[in-house]
């Protein structure tokens, strides 16, 4: 089976459409992936979520190879026939998820040594652990383990990482991946331009098939954010596609077309969904307000989902009064279906010439 292909179908500016191809599907770019951390989109089944427009999905590689681990998933058929998903897998190699562990972690250029959260087992993960893991796993595009450090850093704190990310990247590269995986690189370097400049220069000499975008919205400012994030997508190959890891706010999401991104991924339709918040292209909705008790209409009237077309909003605030797992499930499977559609605006109002217009209404309405 080929591997991953990006064809890129208009440009204006940085800003570009396109269709990508792995071998488990192919979707229009730029794309929202839900995220799966435990090989599942949290209280939804697959069927569901493949119903609500979603090509891709996320998986991660630092849980899952915790637990159930790489033996397991692939004695099962790899990560598709385990969790029962048909579309494309991209799984994160858990540079985010060991910054995250804190002072319990113990980094060096040889790997992360850390105990695991499950068990408090000691644990030692490497860059090639990391490829050979989601080798086994068999998703369609895998990552380079990076060092993800948090924000505020030094400048010699953030050197650091990012020569050591280059290192692991390198380290990563020489590891055998077969052809129907993509392995990406990840760009470091805090919020400091020249860091972030050398970082996408040496991944590009490296000429992986895509590059990822990470330690961003970590901390930093928004102003800041998005300075870092055009700076470094000017210095990455054009024809390979650009990744921005966990940022999935429909602003940012904005912002980072317009930055040129293809890819983005965050875990907000699902834990939203949770604390009762729905989206729609008129700002967010908390569901368990009063005011929904007797509100018979959709989460959003002209939304196609299951949801909007079986139940209402006091049903559901109902249920998540009642603490009914359900309005989870149908929150989260509305929301999902909101970021396919926000998607499709964006793509045609890029094409169309109207993006900013658009950007500008969301801005106002998710202002809060």
């Amino acid at each position: 089976m080929a591997k991953l292909r990006l064809d890129l179908d208009f440009e204006k500016g940085k800003a570009r459409i396109g269709r990508m191809k792995t071998p488990h599907s192919e979707f229009e770019t730029p794309v929202f992936m839900p995220v799966g951390t435990q090989a599942t989109v949290k209280s939804v089944l697959p069927a569901d979520v493949l119903e609500t427009g979603s090509s891709i999905i996320l998986s991660n590689a630092y849980h899952l190879y915790l637990r159930p681990g790489p033996e397991v998933i692939h004695r099962a058929g790899g990560l598709h026939s385990f969790m029962n998903w048909p579309g494309s897998i991209l799984t994160d190699s858990g540079g985010f998820q060991i910054m995250s562990l804190g002072h319990s972690v113990s980094i060096t250029d040889e790997a992360a040594v850390f105990r695991s959260h499950i068990d408090g087992s000691p644990i030692r993960f490497s860059p090639e652990d990391a490829v050979r893991a989601q080798v086994a796993f068999g998703a369609d595009i895998i990552m380079c383990l990076d060092q993800c450090i948090e924000y505020p850093a030094t400048y010699a704190q953030a050197k650091e990482a990012t020569e050591r990310t280059i290192l692991w990247a390198e380290r990563s590269k020489k590891e055998k991946v077969p052809d129907c995986q993509s392995l990406f690189a990840i760009v470091q370097g805090s919020v400091f331009p020249e860091l972030r400049r050398y970082c996408c220069l040496e991944l590009s000499s490296l000429d992986f098939p895509g590059y990822g975008i990470g330690g961003l919205s970590v901390g930093e400012s928004k102003e800041q954010f998005y300075e870092v994030l055009n700076y470094t997508t000017e210095y990455l190959p054009s024809d390979k596609p650009r990744y921005l890891m966990g940022v999935g706010h429909p602003v940012d999401i904005i912002e980072g077309v317009l930055a040129g991104v293809d890819m983005f991924d965050c875990v907000l339709p699902t834990r939203n969904a949770r604390h009762g918040i729905a989206f729609t292209m008129d700002g967010s909705l908390n569901l368990r307000n009063a005011r929904f008790s007797q509100d018979f209409l959709p989460i959003e009237e002209g939304c196609d989902c299951m949801t909007c077309q079986g139940f209402s909003r006091s049903y559901i605030r109902h249920l998540l009064i009642a603490r009914e797992s359900l309005a989870w499930t149908l929150i989260s499977i509305h929301n999902l279906r909101f970021f396919q559609r926000f998607m499709e605006i964006v793509r045609r109002r890029l094409a169309d010439g109207t993006l900013l217009n658009f950007r500008h209404h969301i801005a106002q309405v998710y202002s809060g």
